[in-house]
């Protein structure tokens, strides 16, 4: 029997994975199981990159989820609404579903994984995060036997874009975003992106994977990178490294509460994740035996969406085929508990901070008198010019847990020689 996919959407990523599956020839031999039975679009008029016939295309996306002869739906339509529902609708009926909706799954993972597992039925979201980067499937099985200590990734290919652009040329986040924006790789509201909102949904996706339990997204420390200067980069260059958006997910032993966030970073210049430049993505998985294992790769773009997509339905196609009622439990969601999310008080990192002061005799000393008082040691300091008549100067520290750094900060700002404190960003 042939397996019939109905594809909900047919934007950037559903259009790739039409035309990945219309051209089999020398890819795996069960793509030539699969049925295109069914696209959902909003407007059957519209010029499309592919063929595909009028009694496949339908805008009835309702009718496609309740289809008795559909027996995988791929949901490539994004959005938040109807998108939520017609998976719920879909799982419901018995059918297998296949994500690249992120947002979907960080904020109704609960409800959706709840549902198939009632249904009997798998969710795969390989596409939801990192694009074509196999990182999904990896967690899930090959490292499933190791204790995940820590998930780091650069998972956001717009603000890595940026960032590195800002770093090879001296430019301002503000040029570079607009300069984005007109090349296509940042959204006309680039908010989801630059705000670290998009990163945060994909950590929650990752962090679920790999500490087995569920990640409240209102849990997730998130932080952009507007406010990262061409200053700072110039600095942290200087210091040895260089500034990336994150996105950590870590815990120190099995029993301790996972801290899970997204900030830019200041990374040594000689760690893995950073010389990943450009729209690539990365994600560095640590680990108990394995180690330090790290997936690279196209973030995004319409052929690495497909493959991911097409992957996950080609693994279900494998299942259909066996026709077993047995659910593989390496596929199926198993945790049902909620991950206890440290406060970010507690969160053990070095920081970065750089101050404005007057030019006035003591004030180094006053700084570290400041932060001796909550325990913190520094790194180095360095009085690095001036910007106009204020002196500019930098601190590095060691690790220090969050919320004895802030208190110290909160001190040193009440300090009559210090006129700002234009950036403070986290150290790996």
């Amino acid at each position: 029997m042939g397996v019939k996919l109905g594809i909900l959407g047919l934007g950037t990523v559903g259009t790739g994975t039409v035309q990945l599956l219309q051209d089999s020839a020398g890819r795996h031999p069960l793509l030539q199981e699969i049925e295109i039975y069914r696209v959902g679009v909003r407007s059957l008029d519209k010029p499309r990159a592919v063929e595909l016939s009028t009694e496949v295309l339908t805008t009835d996306l309702e009718a496609i989820v309740n289809d008795p002869a559909v027996h995988i739906i791929v949901e490539v339509m994004g959005g938040l609404e109807p998108t939520r529902s017609l998976i719920l609708k879909a799982l419901s009926n018995g059918k297998h579903v296949v994500t690249a909706n992120k947002a979907a799954i960080a904020r109704f993972g609960a409800e959706i994984f709840t549902t198939a597992n009632q249904a009997g039925v798998y969710v795969m979201l390989e596409a939801a995060v990192g694009g074509g980067i196999p990182v999904i499937q990896p967690l899930r099985q090959s490292l499933s036997v190791n204790r995940i200590h820590t998930v780091t990734g650069i998972v956001n290919g717009t603000t890595n874009y940026i960032l590195t652009r800002m770093q090879t040329e001296g430019s301002n986040f503000n040029d570079v975003l607009a300069d984005a924006q007109r090349l296509g790789y940042a959204e006309a509201d680039p908010t989801a992106d630059v705000d670290g909102l998009d990163a945060a949904d994909k950590i929650a996706i990752l962090a679920s994977l790999g500490f087995g339990g569920r990640i409240n997204l209102q849990d997730v420390y998130t932080e952009g990178i507007r406010q990262v200067s061409k200053t700072d980069i110039a600095y942290a260059e200087k210091l040895g490294f260089v500034i990336k958006l994150l996105a950590i997910a870590k815990r120190d032993t099995p029993s301790s509460p996972l801290s899970v966030r997204v900030h830019p970073t200041l990374v040594p210049q000689a760690h893995p994740l950073a010389s990943i430049n450009g729209v690539y993505n990365a994600i560095l998985v640590e680990g108990e035996p394995i180690g330090q294992v790290m997936f690279f790769g196209p973030g995004a773009g319409a052929g690495a969406t497909a493959s991911a997509v097409t992957s996950d339905i080609l693994n279900l196609v494998a299942v259909l085929k066996t026709n077993t009622a047995v659910a593989n439990p390496l596929l199926t969601c198993g945790h049902q508990e909620y991950c206890q999310i440290a406060p970010m008080a507690e969160l053990i990192t070095r920081f970065y901070a750089r101050f404005l002061t007057n030019d006035q005799p003591g004030v180094i000393g006053k700084l570290g008198t400041c932060f001796g008082n909550y325990g913190v040691s520094l790194e180095s300091i360095v009085q690095t010019g001036f910007q106009g008549e204020l002196a500019e100067i930098v601190v590095v520290t060691h690790d220090v847990p969050e919320g004895n750094f802030r208190q110290a900060l909160a001190e040193i700002q009440n300090l009559s020689a210090i006129e700002s404190i234009p950036s403070l960003l986290r150290v790996l």
